[in-house]
């Protein structure tokens, strides 16, 4: 199935497809950053649907600040062992991490749902 968005013109070349914006201007990767609170909210959930029936955990409720994301991410893929990446504002780990998520994210003084 075609979406109907360009992907690339003539005089600008290649079209973010998030936005339509030349690559080199996309107004999408832009976005302003959101500053860390001092009281972060998070929720785990569980999905299997779109992982080839595998399960993940997803960490949501995070600010939207890209380097803090990452450094979240790296933190807990090597406290949790396992593998895993940034999605759409969440941090998406393999397996059911729950359990050993919820001490991690509670020492940080983080409320923690899920």
């Amino acid at each position: 199935m075609k979406s109907g968005r360009p992907v690339y013109a003539t005089g600008t070349g290649r079209l973010c497809p998030g936005c339509g914006w030349p690559a080199g201007d996309c107004r999408c990767s832009k976005a302003p950053e959101e500053p860390v609170p001092a009281r972060v909210r998070a929720t785990l959930r569980l999905e299997r649907k779109g992982h080839s029936g595998k399960t993940v955990t997803l960490v949501e409720g995070l600010p939207n600040n890209r380097s803090f994301l990452e450094a979240l991410a790296q933190e807990l893929k090597k406290a949790c062992g396992t593998g895993g990446r940034l999605h759409d504002h969440a941090v998406e780990l393999q397996g059911d991490q729950r359990d050993r998520l919820r001490p991690l994210l509670a020492g940080r003084g983080w409320t923690v749902r899920g």
